[in-house]
């Protein structure tokens, strides 16, 4: 087995994104509860005394609200950048949080794995993606985006998976009884990306390393996971990869666990 990843959660109630080799496990953000990513790490096989590092790609409540548990608890080393870093210490409950820094768009190592923070966007102060090696199986990570920029998908090609952002459908949201406001920053260039967006990102990125796409942090009132899903069916079928595995993340249990053992 080279690399294996399981969505623990994603939505705005939280999201957390578990990645591990033979002898190394992370988290991607800690959007859920100290006791529910507990609980779920042991529902995708994993442990969390186990965990060797949590990688921050935001500041925002929906991926920081385990950190304090999981560090204070556990003692899980925490990972971000100097924005995302100055952002949180600005919380009296987080100010105090010893943190490892890793500059955007340098990789650096927690244990076997290879992981490459590259810059996306949205609305927070330096917020990235991730792209997370293990010799040559690669895992892509981008969950809030407003718009896929040449950077992303330059970074998620070549991926043998990816955790992509499928915020919205357009219609569903023009008819939602939201604030315009409201709208208006979700389908702005620093909100969400919309089923068609992400669809035809796929579509673009897609190639013969690429297997599995989860389909992350869908909107419980502005989305469907069927639009979700056959959005991307057919975006990805027209050009030709209809082989690529689709599967939903959900906000109150775990995904599938996917695997890679190319290397």
């Amino acid at each position: 087995m080279g690399l294996r990843a399981c969505i623990l959660g994603s939505g705005s109630s939280g999201n957390c994104t578990f990645v591990a080799s033979e002898t190394t496990a992370i988290l991607i953000d800690a959007g859920l509860s100290g006791r529910r990513t507990v609980e779920r790490l042991m529902e995708a096989g994993g442990c969390v005394t186990a965990l060797q590092g949590i990688c921050v790609s935001h500041e925002h409540g929906d991926h920081i609200g385990g950190l304090r548990v999981l560090h204070k608890r556990y003692g899980v080393p925490l990972y971000a950048n100097a924005g995302t870093v100055d952002a949180l210490s600005r919380s009296p409950e987080l100010a105090a949080l010893p943190w490892n820094l890793f500059s955007t768009g340098h990789p650096f190592t927690i244990g076997d794995l290879r992981i490459e923070p590259f810059s996306v966007p949205h609305d927070a102060y330096d917020p990235v993606g991730f792209v997370v090696e293990q010799g040559v199986n690669r895992i892509g990570i981008v969950t809030d985006m407003g718009m896929a920029t040449a950077l992303i998908r330059e970074r998620l090609r070549g991926c043998h998976a990816v955790v992509v952002e499928a915020n919205h459908d357009e219609q569903l949201l023009q008819d939602a009884e939201r604030p315009w406001s409201l709208k208006q920053r979700i389908r702005g260039r620093q909100g969400h990306l919309s089923n068609q967006c992400a669809a035809a990102m796929l579509a673009e990125i897609a190639g013969p390393d690429l297997r599995h796409i989860f389909l992350a942090h869908l909107s419980e009132d502005c989305n469907r996971q069927e639009l979700a899903l056959s959005t991307t069916q057919t975006a990805l079928t027209q050009a030709g990869h209809a082989h690529i595995q689709i599967s939903l993340t959900f906000p109150d249990r775990v995904s599938e666990v996917w695997t890679c053992s190319e290397g």
